[in-house]
């Protein structure tokens, strides 16, 4: 390797470039209804979604609410479902974080 090269190659490599993370989950809004989200809860779960973490003694079942556990299905929905943004919709209703919301044993898939 020419040493003019040599020196370009060293001189790109200590370029800083940001990591761009494809990390993302599936949340519900907050300001949507209790109806909305149990629809939301119903129609994931019957997608051959896991559900099991959301019920009594599973490991996302607290805390026990509407948003929490539409949430955690929704996102197992938009995860199984090829992470494409029309998995996340559910009716202008869910959206996007790039925190991961998992907390304790609740793991969100990614």
């Amino acid at each position: 390797m020419s040493s003019q090269l040599l020196t370009l190659f060293l001189l790109l490599s200590a370029v800083a470039i940001p990591v761009v993370t494809s990390r993302q989950w599936c949340m519900a809004m907050p300001n949507a209804t209790g109806e909305q989200l149990q629809a939301n809860i119903d129609y994931a779960c019957s997608q051959n979604v896991d559900c099991t973490p959301i019920q009594p003694g599973g490991t996302c079942y607290e805390p026990n609410t509407l948003l929490d556990h539409a949430s955690f299905a929704m996102n197992a929905y938009y995860q199984s479902h090829g992470r494409i943004e029309d998995a996340c919709r559910f009716g202008r209703t869910g959206c996007f974080v790039f925190i991961d919301p998992s907390n304790g044993s609740c793991i969100y898939y990614t």
